[in-house]
């Protein structure tokens, strides 16, 4: 699940917020007697990163690839890793990995200039970050949480199609014009995928992922597994331009 759902999950989990935990369940094996009867103070995001903050400490989930969630229904035949029952209704998580974290001081923890759904997102740091791995693969860059937290897989062939650049590219080749775009359209396009998410649009509006003809060349997609840890790229190797640098 990427960041931008994760901003959805904050908006729809809001009526917990103030609200006590009168059960905790699930498949999980978190001490769920610590945090029953304990109340919700906030919740926050960052990147791939759903925390619910309690009085004296923190779940922190991670929905993983597959991972997703109700609020007030359940899946019909999985079982929840974690259920928590308020007096204004149920939350549950399935196929996640949850952790309980001690304390509610999450700035200690994570750097929210990272995350490209914060107001504090820092472009700036960003491409600092970049230009300090000349040698590193523009797929694998936009998949890095270091830098571009909340960024997923399905936003990074996207990204990558919408400013015309291979995803085995080299950030150290790009020209600073793409230098430049890449940065900029991991922001845009996590708030277009949020918007066109809530719409449930999401799916209609992709041009690489999943796609099997680029729309500008009229030509076949490339569906190609890319990456030190490879994960599933589609491209164009008409439009989308492979900078690699000089031996």
């Amino acid at each position: 699940m990427e960041g931008p759902s994760l901003v959805i999950l904050k908006e729809e989990a809001q009526p917990f917020v103030g609200k006590k935990v009168i059960s905790a369940s699930g498949a999980s094996k978190l001490d769920k007697d610590r945090i029953t009867g304990q109340k919700i103070t906030d919740l926050k995001t960052w990147g791939k990163h759903f925390l619910i903050l309690f009085e004296d400490c923190t779940i922190r989930i991670h929905y993983l690839m597959f991972g997703n969630y109700y609020i007030n229904s359940r899946h019909p035949e999985k079982e929840p890793k974690l259920t928590l029952v308020f007096n204004n209704g149920e939350w549950n998580n399935y196929n996640c990995a949850a952790k309980i974290i001690e304390g509610t001081d999450m700035d200690a923890l994570y750097d929210w200039s990272t995350d490209v759904m914060q107001e504090s997102w820092d472009a700036k740091k960003a491409k600092e970050k970049l230009v300090a791995k000349p040698q590193m693969m523009v797929c694998d860059a936009l998949l890095e949480q270091s830098i571009f937290s909340g960024v997923g897989n399905i936003m990074k062939n996207e990204i990558l199609y919408r400013i015309q650049v291979h995803p085995e590219s080299q950030v150290g080749a790009l020209p600073a014009k793409k230098l430049n775009s890449l940065i900029k359209e991991a922001q845009v396009y996590a708030f277009d995928f949020f918007d066109w998410k809530k719409q449930g649009i999401l799916r209609k509006q992709w041009l690489a992922h999943t796609k099997k003809e680029c729309t500008r060349c009229n030509i076949p997609l490339v569906k190609q597994h890319t990456g030190l840890n490879p994960r599933r790229s589609f491209f164009c190797t008409n439009c989308q331009e492979l900078f690699s640098l000089k031996a």
